[in-house]
C-alpha cells in the first residue's frame, strides 16, 4: 500500500479505506459499533501513513505555588528538590515564583496582598507553600479570606499559632553542636548566624546558649554575630569574631553557608580548621559535604521538610484536619572533619 501524500485527515483516511469519516472517527475513539473487519482496515491504514489527529485537550492538573524571598542557596534547593518530588507522588504540579521582601508599611497596604491572592486563584492553585518567607498580617488575612491554604517552611519571622508550618528540632540542634564543641574541650564558643527575627535562628542560639549556660560558660555578646544564614554573612560573621582578642576556639554557624563563610575568614587570617578552629554548620546540604575540610554539621531532614509540607497542604486543601499546625522533624549531628579536640596552638598564638 503507497504511503497517502500531502497532509493525511480523516477524509483521506476515509477514502482510502472505503468507509465514511463518521467509521474513522468511531475506529479512533474506540467506539464497539465498528465491524471487526473494518476496524483493522481503519487501522492498518492509520498506522501506515502516519496519521496524527489534533492535539487532545491537556488535563488541567492540580498546582501547587511554591513562593520564596531572596536567594535560592543550597538550603533552599533541597527544600525545593522535597517538595517537588512529593508532588509528582501526589499527582500535582508545583509551580515556584520568587515574592519580592515586604516594605515597612506592607502591613498597613492590603492592597499588595490582595494582588498576589488574586493571581494564585486566577491561577487555580490549590494552595500555596512558603519557604522562609516573611509574611504580614494582610497576606496571611488575604489568604484567609480566599481559603487559600498556607504552610510554611522555617518561617522568616517568628509564626503565628495559627500558622501551620513545618521545621526541624531547632532549639535540639543547637544543644547537639554545644555539647559536641564542649565534649571535645572548647568552652569559647561563638555563634554566628541569621536574623535575630528568625524563630529558627532564635531556637538554635537559644539551644546552644542554654548548654553554655548550664556548665556556667555563658556566652559574652562579642562572641554572638546575627545578620542572615548566607556565605558573606559567615565571612563578616567570622571575621568579627577572630578579630576578637580573645577569639573563640570554636564557632557555632547557623547554617551550611554561613560555616563555610567561617571556613573562609579563618584561612584568611592564616588559621587552620580544625587545628587552630573548630567550626559546626546546621543543615548537612551539599556545600557541607565539599566543603575542605568536609563540614560537621546538624542535620536537618530537608526534602522530607518539604515532602511534609506537600501533604499538609493537600490536606488543608480537601478540608482535612491535620495532627499538628506545627510539625518539627529531627535533627542530628554529622561528625565530620572541621571540628577536632580542643588544642593549645590558639591558646598560645
Amino acid at each position: 500500500m503507497s504511503r497517502l501524500k500531502g497532509r493525511v485527515t480523516l477524509a483521506t483516511v476515509a477514502g482510502s479505506a472505503g468507509v465514511s469519516v463518521a467509521t474513522v472517527s468511531k475506529v479512533l475513539n474506540g467506539r464497539s459499533d465498528v465491524s471487526p473487519v473494518t476496524r483493522a482496515r481503519v487501522q492498518e491504514i492509520l498506522e501506515k501513513h502516519g496519521y496524527v489527529g489534533r492535539r487532545p485537550e491537556p488535563t488541567r492538573r492540580d498546582t501547587i505555588e511554591l513562593f520564596y524571598q531572596g536567594v535560592v542557596n543550597a538550603y533552599s534547593v533541597e527544600v525545593i528538590q522535597g517538595v517537588v518530588e512529593a508532588g509528582q507522588a501526589a499527582g500535582v504540579d508545583v509551580v515556584l515564583n520568587s515574592r519580592p521582601k515586604h516594605p515597612p508599611t506592607s502591613n498597613a497596604n492590603p492592597g499588595r496582598a490582595a494582588s498576589w491572592i488574586r493571581q494564585l486563584i486566577a491561577n487555580g492553585r490549590r494552595a500555596a507553600i512558603g519557604l522562609t518567607s516573611e509574611l504580614s498580617e494582610a497576606d496571611l488575612a488575604a489568604l484567609e479570606r480566599a481559603r487559600v491554604p498556607l504552610v510554611v517552611i522555617d518561617p522568616a519571622n517568628t509564626p503565628e499559632p495559627e500558622l501551620t508550618s513545618v521545621g526541624s528540632t531547632n532549639f535540639a540542634g543547637g544543644v547537639t553542636a554545644a555539647q559536641h564543641l564542649l565534649a571535645l574541650g572548647h568552652r569559647r564558643i561563638g555563634y554566628v548566624g541569621g536574623p535575630p527575627t528568625s524563630g529558627c535562628n532564635q531556637a538554635r542560639m537559644s539551644g546552644f546558649r542554654s548548654v553554655m549556660d548550664s556548665i556556667g560558660a555563658p556566652v559574652p555578646p562579642e562572641y554572638i554575630w546575627l545578620s542572615d544564614f548566607l556565605y558573606d554573612d559567615g565571612v563578616a560573621g567570622g571575621s568579627a569574631l577572630l578579630d576578637l582578642r580573645d577569639r573563640p576556639t570554636a564557632i557555632f554557624a547557623g547554617s551550611d553557608e554561613v560555616a563555610l563563610g567561617v571556613l573562609e575568614a579563618a584561612r584568611a587570617r592564616g588559621l587552620r580548621v580544625p587545628e587552630d578552629l573548630s567550626v559546626v554548620g546546621f543543615d548537612d546540604t551539599e556545600v557541607a559535604r565539599l566543603a575542605s575540610p568536609p563540614l560537621t554539621t546538624v542535620r536537618q531532614p530537608l526534602r522530607e521538610m518539604g515532602a511534609v509540607a506537600v501533604r499538609t497542604a493537600l490536606q488543608l486543601a480537601v478540608g482535612e484536619p491535620v495532627a499538628s499546625h506545627h510539625v518539627e522533624l529531627a535533627t542530628t549531628l554529622i561528625v565530620r572533619g572541621s571540628a577536632a579536640q580542643h588544642g593549645l596552638s590558639i591558646a598560645a598564638s
